[in-house]
Formats: C-alpha cells, structure tokens, sequence
C-alpha cells in the first residue's frame, strides 16, 4: 500500500536498526526518542531549546487532553496543532485510549466506543475509533495511532483475549475512517496481549492483516515485572514487520531504550524525562542523581561531566541545588532541559552505534558507567 511517509532501513548490528523516518515536515533519523508535549508543549522546554539545540525531529501530542481542553474545535480553528503550538517539526498523536482508561473516574466500555467522565469537570465524553480519527485529523499530526483498549496489567487472561480483538476491530474502523477523511497522516497499529507471547502473535498477526504504515507494541510498562517486559519485547519486535518502523509506546529509562533496540524497535516516547526534572532528578552518564542531596550543596561540578547541553556548560550542581531547595522555577526547567538533551544525546549515541557495528559494546559500556556509579 502507499504510505505518507518514508522508512528506510539503514544500517543493522544484530537485531538493532538504524533508520531513517521520513514525514512531510521532517525526517527522522531512528532510533529515537519522542519527546512527549502532552497539552501541546514539553513540561519546562521551549520549542526553540528542542530546535536548536537538541534537534529534535519529533514530538508526542496528546489526543485525550488536547481534545479536553483547550478543545479540537479551537484547534482546527487556529489551522492545526502545529501552527497553535508552532512546532515546525513532526509530531505524532496518541489515540486517546490509554488515558480514557488510566484517567477516566467513569467509564463504560461497549463495541462502538467508550463513554468516560471528564477528569477535568466531571462531564461526559464520548471516544471512538471514528471520533479519535476525527480528532487526530483536526491536529494534523503526521503520525496517528489506532484507538485501542488499554486493559490493565494483572488483567486476566480472557480478559486480555478479549480486549485484543476488541483493538483489532476498531484497528480497522480507525483505518477506514482516517481513510475517508481523506489526510496526508500515517497510521500506526498496536499490538496488545499483555505478558502472554501466544496473544502477542495473535494481536501481532490481526493487526499485519489489517495492515498499517506502522506498527506500535502497547501494554508494557503498565506495572509488570520488568523480565515480563523483555521477554515481551524479545518475542515480539523481531517478529515484526522489518519494512515498517516499530515503536515502543510508553517506554521509559535508558535501560529498557538500549533493550528495545536491541530487539530491534525503533521508536520511544516517555514523560520521564521532564517528570523527573520537575522532582529534582537528573539522568546522566553516572547514574541518576537527586539534586536534593546535600552533599552537592558545595558541589562545583557538572550536573553530568559527559553533557554537551548548555545547562551542564554553565551551572553548578551547587548552583541547582540552591534553586530547588529555594523553590526556583529554574531548577525544575533546567533539570528538564538536561534530561531531555540526555535521552536525546543517548540516542544519537546508540544509531552512531549501530552504524559503526559496535551496539552491543556500547551498551555494554554504558550500562557499566550506570551500575558502576549506583
């Protein structure tokens, strides 16, 4: 089928792959990380920052929020979620479901969607497949996910079974309706099924028949063991198709980004980063650090003495410290900006990687530097 996008494969070591994402407004070298901008822009970071001194190619919107305030109505109005925002760049839209689930106090689940409770003031909404789709072409997002059910983790196995095909039936209604109305978006199928591997290939099987421009693993990291999550991932990524860009949904910490790319996934999105810049937690080559602690009250040093961001250039950990302690709004913005440049700097690292057929060494070394410092 023709696709609105462009995906070449570019270099492999193992199973790992380097690619190279092409959408109308940019082109995305992968693996890589996507910033998540949940009400339409990055906790604590400007555009200008993931611009120009990050280069970052790709952001995350979020269908569900954006869709509760400040509504699709104003967005479509304004011409779309990038000229509202002014991000030049690509971005990708979740399809609503996981926080329909995850959020909603109320809600209830039949074939032809799912009628929830505000979050915000208590009023009911409605969210389909059709509706998802309208709203994610009222963004004009260059990537659109497929509206699916998000059953909890510990959910039994039956119950997994049968959200599985609940997904795949409104897979193919999502893809109908994106097709009716007639965008110039890709879209992206998810496979579900929780821990069970025989679901993971039946889901995997349902939704390749179907069809899509790409493929999305869903339901990990959702408080399973983390060994569930690898042998998930060890299962499921290599079976998937290799001419289409595989994403991770929801993942995570630079461990499990040099797991999934082991296993040949290609794209990531997480709010840690920026969550935990706001918590005073940075990510760094050592080792995470909690700029609380007080032995950095008189610390000249580096945030991370391996960083290139302008936050590790100029400020002192003693220098950060004193503002969180003191309530500054700066400690959580640089903390986040910090963190955000190190998932995307750990991602150039890993496609350098790659290119360079020493993946498995990087990872080795890297995964040291963080034990060795723990």
């Amino acid at each position: 089928m023709t696709t609105p996008i462009g995906w070449q494969v570019t270099a492999t070591d193992g199973e790992a792959r380097e690619g190279r994402l092409t959408t109308r407004r940019s082109v995305i070298e992968t693996p890589v990380f996507m910033p998540v901008g949940t009400q339409g822009a990055l906790k604590g970071v400007r555009f200008e920052w993931l611009e120009d001194e990050m280069d970052a190619r790709i952001i995350l919107g979020n269908t569900y929020h954006l869709f509760l305030r400040p509504g699709i109505d104003v967005i479509r109005g304004l011409g779309g979620l990038h000229k509202f925002n002014s991000w030049n760049r690509s971005i990708l839209t979740d399809s609503g479901g996981f926080q329909v689930f995850s959020l909603a106090k109320l809600r209830k689940l039949t074939e032809e969607g799912v009628t929830f409770q505000s979050h915000l003031d208590g009023s009911s909404q409605f969210l389909s497949p059709e509706v998802s789709m309208e709203i994610q072409a009222a963004l004009n997002s260059e990537i659109v996910m497929v509206f699916d059910e998000c059953p909890p983790g510990d959910a039994g196995y039956e119950a997994i079974k049968k959200s599985l095909e609940l997904t795949a039936r409104w897979a193919q209604r999502s893809k109908i309706t994106l097709r009716e109305l007639s965008t110039e978006q890709a879209l992206f199928g998810i496979i579900q099924g929780a821990g069970h591997l025989d679901l993971r290939d039946e889901s995997l099987a349902r939704t390749v028949e179907i069809g899509f421009d790409g493929y999305a693993i869903g339901g990990l990291s959702v408080g399973e063991e983390k060994s569930v999550m690898y042998d998930v991932l060890a299962h499921t990524a290599p079976r998937m198709p290799q001419d289409r860009p595989r994403y991770l949904m929801g993942v995570g910490t630079p461990e499990d980004i040099l797991e999934a790319v082991g296993h040949g996934v290609d794209m990531f999105d997480c709010v840690m980063p920026t969550r935990n810049g706001r918590t005073g937690s940075a990510f760094t080559s050592l080792g995470k650090l909690n700029i609380r602690n007080a032995r950095f009250a008189a610390d000249p040093s580096p945030l991370d003495p391996n960083c290139g961001c302008s936050v590790c250039r100029r400020y002192s950990l003693a220098y950060l410290r004193h503002l969180y302690q003191s309530g500054e709004m700066n400690a959580a913005i640089m903390l986040s900006h910090h963190n955000v440049y190190f998932f995307l700097d750990l991602m150039k690292k890993i496609r350098a990687s790659i290119r360079e057929h020493r993946f498995k060494e990087f990872r080795s070394e890297f995964l040291g530097n963080l034990n060795s410092a723990a």
